[in-house]
């Protein structure tokens, strides 16, 4: 492994993969990136990580963590310049993130792909998912970001599924009466960090000059 870089396998549009690149960029570290091809995984990550899934990053120290939220807590364990893991609103945050992650990816998954699942229609999936939304909005009702006026672990964590459920059908999406989510995902997407997360990189290849990301580090405010 390149001396002292972490490595992290990668797949630029996935939510999960997306959220642990945020992580690294709010706590201002720089790993070795390998993009990688869903359809053509390498035999170098498969082989830490048999499971298959991004994102995957594996510590200079030979250590391999396979999920998402602990990368994001990794990151920020190492610094965490902004205060992402508050811990006055730590648990409260992982109570969402945990929600996002079941109830919510669970529905967005149905709205994405329902022809898929034709047991409901896509209209009776995306309802199903504006639960979660109506939550969201409601702490958007009060602050700025979901847990107060700074960004906490919850809002880097939850962003890319929203995003990704907005994305299904945007005119949709900004139709529906959640004024306050619309403009709090309208700040993250043009946020300099997440543009910077969205990087497009060619996917990796063994013998490949090794890609440093981010290759330079900016300012999280």
């Amino acid at each position: 492994m390149t001396a002292s870089l972490h490595r992290l396998y990668s797949f630029r549009r996935c939510p999960y993969a997306m959220r642990a690149r945020l992580g690294l960029l709010f706590a201002g570290l720089q790993v070795e990136l390998r993009e990688i091809v869903l359809k053509n995984k390498p035999a170098q990550m498969l082989a830490i990580s048999p499971k298959g899934t991004v994102p995957v990053l594996q510590l200079s120290d030979g250590t391999v963590i396979e999920e998402s939220r602990e990368i994001m807590a990794w990151a920020l364990e190492q610094q965490d310049p902004q205060g992402l893991l508050d811990a006055k609103v730590l648990h409260q945050a992982n109570a969402l993130i945990e929600q996002n992650d079941n109830e919510f990816k669970h529905w967005l998954d149905r709205y994405k792909y329902a022809d898929r699942h034709p047991e409901m229609t896509q209209t009776e999936y995306r309802q199903r998912g504006e639960a979660f939304l109506q939550v969201l909005e409601e702490l958007l009702t009060k602050n700025s970001f979901l847990l107060g006026d700074n960004v906490t672990i919850a809002d880097i964590g939850i962003m890319p599924f929203v995003r990704q459920f907005a994305h299904v059908d945007r005119n949709v999406f900004y139709s529906l009466p959640y004024p306050n989510l619309q403009l709090w995902l309208q700040h993250w997407l043009e946020h300099p960090l997440f543009l910077q997360t969205m990087a497009k990189f060619q996917p990796w290849q063994e013998g490949d000059d090794v890609v440093v990301f981010p290759s330079s580090l900016i300012g999280s405010n």
